[in-house]
């Protein structure tokens, strides 16, 4: 079959088999199969059954099951009520107040939980009805979650840079490191935004709160401290090169447990819950990787990456003007998947262009993940806009206007990325080697 008649009939049928409400795995394994009946003279079943296993079978990801266990077990311990009354103290004296929590707090989670998704439930559950109590601006406060709430797929350890090392091939250690700056610089614009938005929309701020007690907030403040040294000790152990990885997985889930422990926070029930929420999460992102493994040889054999490829390369883009192209792309992409989907469908496709066009697999690595977190605030498919929609009852859409500022910062982080690569290779670069 030609590429010209097969590539729109690919189209056709993932988005069909999405539609009809079939796994995102499923869907990938089913192009694939139409892939390979029309272009492959190689069985399906024995490339199937060899790419799976090969796609599943790579050691880099064995850290993804244990930081998505790491995070559960601090999803289900004191760790949001904590976080609340720690920060608060800090951020008083802010223009804006306590509308900085959503973002520090975000930022904090993110770096326990590797999940945008779980970062966004569980500080939205513990700041959203905080802050509609002391009289702040829904729209802002939702917004400024929604917006936040992306920080789970940069600021390591992400689930999402993991599936991206193991997809590619690229050093996740290495990966982890490169979204340390740039996950810092996201907040940073984020915090900046809002003290410029409390300083323009004094009308729409509540009174200041009598300052808080200092030995109440040293208090408050010091059962951050745990949590903080869990942080240091996964991405201190991989910078300084005494962990990999999977083996600062472990110390993660093995900190995260004697916390939950000490604190008295989980409960036997809630250790069972933890390992089957995880385990549940590991198998989602296990079928979509198997998908994806099988679909990338089979959209070897059709030819179209290759073609694709030298489409691009005929247009004679500089590599500014190959990324802008890819920034839309990856927006509309966003629209319709999930960002996990997006990466695993698209990176084999795409990356071999990248590449040739000179950018840093690791930088790209990161400005994907950037791209990808548009898609958690953009409807109709935005998972972080499904899980503000179920903790506040707003309309999907409404969410996603008050989200619309912070989506334009994604957009100027991308921008200032592409201009300052450093942000990201930095770090890297400075990492100590067993």
């Amino acid at each position: 079959m030609e590429i010209a008649t097969l590539a729109p009939l690919l189209v056709i049928v993932l988005f069909g088999a999405l539609a009809a409400g079939l796994w995102v795995g499923f869907a990938l394994i089913a192009v694939g199969l139409v892939a390979m009946l029309a272009a492959a003279p190689a069985p399906p079943s024995l490339v199937f059954a060899t790419k799976v296993w090969g796609g599943l079978s790579v050691w880099d990801l064995t850290a993804l099951p244990m930081f998505i266990w790491m995070g559960e077990i601090l999803v289900r311990s004191r760790l949001s009520s904590d976080m609340f009354s720690g920060l608060a103290p800090f951020t008083s004296r802010l223009p804006g107040r306590l509308l900085h929590v959503n973002v520090l707090g975000c930022a904090l989670f993110a770096a326990v939980s590797g999940s945008s998704a779980a970062t966004t439930a569980t500080i939205g559950r513990m700041s959203l009805p905080e802050l509609k109590a002391r009289g702040y601006d829904d729209r802002m406060a939702i917004g400024t979650l929604a917006g936040s709430g992306t920080f789970g797929f940069l600021i390591p350890p992400s689930i999402i840079l993991i599936v991206y090392g193991a997809a590619t091939e690229q050093s996740i250690a290495r990966l982890f490191l490169a979204g340390v700056l740039p996950g810092l610089m996201l907040a940073a614009l984020f915090g900046g935004y809002i003290m410029l938005w409390s300083m323009l929309n004094r009308d729409r701020m509540p009174e200041a709160e009598p300052p808080a007690d200092r030995r109440e907030a040293l208090a408050a403040a010091a059962r951050l401290l745990p949590v903080v040294g869990l942080i240091l000790a996964v991405i201190g152990s991989i910078y300084l090169g005494v962990a990999s990885p999977t083996e600062a997985a472990v110390i993660g889930v093995t900190g995260a447990l004697i916390l939950a422990g000490l604190t008295g926070a989980l409960s036997l029930a809630g250790f069972f819950d933890s390992l089957r929420a995880a385990t549940i999460t590991t198998c989602m992102i296990a079928f979509i990787l198997a998908g994806a493994s099988f679909l990338t040889v089979a959209m070897g054999y059709t030819g179209i990456p290759r073609e694709l490829a030298r489409a691009i390369g005929d247009m004679g883009l500089s590599s500014y003007a190959l990324l802008a192209m890819l920034t839309v792309f990856f927006i509309v992409m966003g629209m319709f998947l999930d960002g996990i989907s997006i990466v695993v469908l698209t990176v084999s496709i795409i990356l071999p262009m990248v590449i040739a066009a000179g950018i840093d697999p690791i930088w790209f690595g990161i400005f994907l993940v950037l791209v990808v977190e548009m898609s958690q605030i953009t409807p109709p498919v935005g998972f972080n806009l499904f899980v503000i929609q179920t903790i506040t009852g707003r309309d999907i859409f409404a969410v996603a206007r008050y989200a619309a500022p912070f989506f334009c910062l994604l957009v100027v982080a991308v921008a200032i990325l592409s201009l300052f690569p450093q942000i990201a290779l930095w770090l890297p670069g400075t990492m100590l080697s067993r």
